[in-house]
């Protein structure tokens, strides 16, 4: 049983880390007005990287069954999906956002030779903003579908 649910587990990690990185990617390259298909893939790649070694250092599952039981939120529940989703995005997001918007920077610091007006801060927290309402909406609706076919197939 407990092989099956690391089976599960990684599987969890692989899928979202996947969805999330696209997903985020493909917003952060829309909202700068820059986007590239290098550009993206870039981003994408990056963003799978960190995705992945978040996903298989940090358990997220087990994190979030402990904070809900110790809410009292019943697993199945919607209350608990809401706050599962929330802890998820708590722990990839920021995290993601934060390595893509850095790189982002790097780049137009670079291609302006230093002469860019614009803070990193002035571009990371709108991007940060706008990645966690989308990550949270993406975890939401597919960590359960991704949940039911994994534990389907194991």
């Amino acid at each position: 049983m407990e092989e099956k649910m690391k089976k599960v587990g990684r599987g969890m990690s692989i899928r979202m880390g996947l969805l999330m990185s696209c997903c985020l990617s493909l917003v952060g390259m829309g909202t700068s007005g820059h986007f590239t298909v290098p550009g993206f893939i870039i981003s994408f790649i990056v963003s799978t990287i960190i995705s992945m070694i978040i996903g298989f250092l940090i358990p997220m599952g087990k994190i979030t069954n402990i904070l809900a039981g110790k809410l009292g939120l019943r697993q199945g529940t919607l209350a608990e999906r809401l706050f599962a989703s929330l802890i998820s995005n708590l722990i990839y997001t920021p995290i993601i956002t934060f390595v893509m918007v850095f790189l982002a920077y790097q780049m137009v610091m670079k291609q302006s030779g230093g002469m860019a007006q614009i803070s990193f801060a002035g571009m990371f927290f709108p991007s940060l903003i706008i990645c966690f309402i989308v990550g949270y909406v993406l975890i939401f609706i597919f960590q359960p579908i991704f949940l039911k076919r994994l534990m389907a197939r194991c």
